[in-house]
């Protein structure tokens, strides 16, 4: 026990028996010099804590949202188009002495605030039907091109992916690589012994005999949520010969699905003076483990005008 109010301090010593009950024996100590000196730090660092904290609810982000409409695009699906209004205080300068480089965006005023929502569909550059291919498609145009129309010049731009069986990475955009990457997947996560991707894509060393749970078609759907899932999406399961329909559309890509989860299925790229803040030779890179087909991205971009 301790007193912060005093020059002493309580301390338990320990207990002893007073008619067969345990009685605690406490002894009163004066505080050193030294720990007295070291309560005060202690104190006042609390208090400088709770100032900064209090401040920091006092400079906080009230947020709202109102809705407007947008007409449609071409090439663009379900776009939806919101403002954000955010009343925040921005830091002028940040000294880090030599530690860190620190650039400064422009100090003219924030613009309108703005929080836009694409759903574009990307086709695919490789020809030939589904086969479990890996294809790497660069967004970078894309997002730049959706940029520029928004306007915004402060905030950030969110990339995710509306797939199970796709990716979105940062990284380098360029073809030996494209192709290292497929072979580097495939040899992490290897197709199943029964999918198509392992009988063309794989080489005969690189083959693992994989076989995974979610590749026994014949015993899907499992449970009863899975069976509703199927109905909800369109499929009359209760009928034997949809469901023998249903089986015999479904791939055998339970890698695909394995890959995906270890790559992450969304990229957020700030945005300062107009530009993504990314380097010299990053893009962002759509990863289909599961193609070549079309597929849908998401994009968000929201800040200041």
């Amino acid at each position: 026990m301790q007193d912060v109010t005093s020059n002493h301090k309580i301390v338990y010593v320990g207990t002893r028996t007073h008619n067969d009950y345990p009685d605690p024996i406490y002894q009163v100590i004066k505080y050193s010099p030294l720990e007295l000196e070291r309560m005060k730090i202690s104190l006042l660092l609390s208090y400088q804590t709770i100032l900064i904290q209090l401040l920091c609810l006092r400079l906080g982000m009230t947020l709202a949202f109102t809705s407007s409409s947008q007409s449609k695009r071409p090439g663009f699906v379900s776009t939806s188009h919101h403002h954000l209004h955010l009343f925040a205080s921005r830091a002028s300068s940040t000294d880090h002495g030599d530690r860190y480089a620190t650039t400064t965006p422009s100090t003219k005023p924030l613009g309108n605030p703005i929080c836009l929502y694409h759903q574009v569909t990307i086709s695919t550059t490789q020809s030939g039907p589904p086969r479990q291919a890996v294809a790497v498609e660069d967004l970078t145009p894309i997002l730049q091109d959706l940029l520029v129309d928004s306007g915004m010049q402060q905030g950030t731009v969110t990339v995710i992916s509306r797939h199970t069986t796709t990716a979105i990475t940062i990284n380098e955009r360029e073809r030996r690589l494209a192709r290292d990457m497929e072979q580097t997947f495939l040899r992490l996560i290897p197709p199943d012994e029964r999918s198509s991707a392992s009988n063309h894509r794989i080489p005969t060393t690189m083959k693992a005999n994989a076989r995974y749970l979610h590749n026994d078609i014949d015993q899907r759907p499992e449970s009863v949520e899975e069976a509703q899932r199927c109905r909800d999406n369109g499929w009359d399961i209760d009928n034997p010969q949809e469901l023998e329909k249903w089986r015999n559309q479904e791939p055998i890509n339970a890698h695909s699905h394995l890959l995906s989860m270890m790559l992450g299925s969304s990229e957020s790229i700030p945005v300062v003076d107009g530009d993504m803040v990314i380097g010299q030779w990053q893009s962002v890179l759509l990863v289909d483990l599961d193609g070549p087909r079309d597929r849908t991205v998401g994009i968000q971009l929201m800040g200041y005008q």
